[in-house]
This record gives structure tokens, sequence and C-alpha cells, in this order.
């Protein structure tokens, strides 16, 4: 499967932004999703997870409140709503899928096995 991420770009605090991550070559419909983040100079890390149906959501605890993850599986395709944007949020988006979960969602990187390029998000002061 192949997972490519959009709709980044440049905002200013306070302001919203939705990713987008459309996969193809394999519908992703029975794998947990995930979305992570590299600001420079930092690691990778966990943002939010989504599992298959949806029914359950799992958020980094900086992000809670402010970004809400959610899928469509008819267009294989998963979204991050990024409401409230901080400029702490300036990273590199990345999405992921876990595909030996359909249902338990890992915030650790080597749950996922499938990786999209990333999308830049700027927000500025």
């Amino acid at each position: 499967v192949q997972l490519q991420a959009s709709g980044g770009g440049l905002v200013q605090a306070g302001g919203s932004l939705r990713l987008s991550c459309a996969a193809s070559g394999r519908a992703i419909s029975r794998y947990v999703m995930g979305w992570f983040r590299q600001a420079p100079g930092k690691e990778r890390e966990f943002v939010a997870g989504i599992s298959w149906s949806g029914g359950s959501t799992l958020y980094a605890d900086s992000v809670k409140g402010r970004f809400t993850i959610s899928r469509e599986n008819a267009k294989n395709t998963v979204y991050l709503q990024m409401n409230s944007l901080k400029p702490e949020d300036t990273a590199v988006y990345y999405c992921a899928a876990d595909r030996s979960s359909m249902v338990v969602i890992t915030t650790l990187l080597v749950g996922y096995d499938c990786w999209g390029q990333g999308t830049q998000v700027t927000v500025s002061s």
C-alpha cells in the first residue's frame, strides 16, 4: 500500500488545516491508521490514531481537544483536522498504517509498518 499525505501549508496561530492521507494499491479499511509529526531537531512523535472502523481514536495530550482524526474507508483516505494551531505544531506530518492491527492503536513508531511521505505544516505566531 502507498500512502500520500497532503494538505499542509503555512497558517497563522489559531488557524486550521485539514490533512489528508490517500492510500493506493491496497485498501486500508482493515488497518489502524496513525498520524505522526517531526519537528526540526526532534524525534518523530505520535499525534493521533484511529481504528479500522473509526470507532476508536487516540490522541497525544498535546493535541487533544484541538485535532480530530477521521477516515473514509470508501475513499481509502484518512484525515487530520487541526484547529487552534500553535507555533509548536510546526512539523512535517506523516501518515502511517499498522497492518497488524484493526482495533488496538499503538503510539509507537515501530508499530506502523507502512509510511507515507510527509507534508509540511508551518504555524506562524
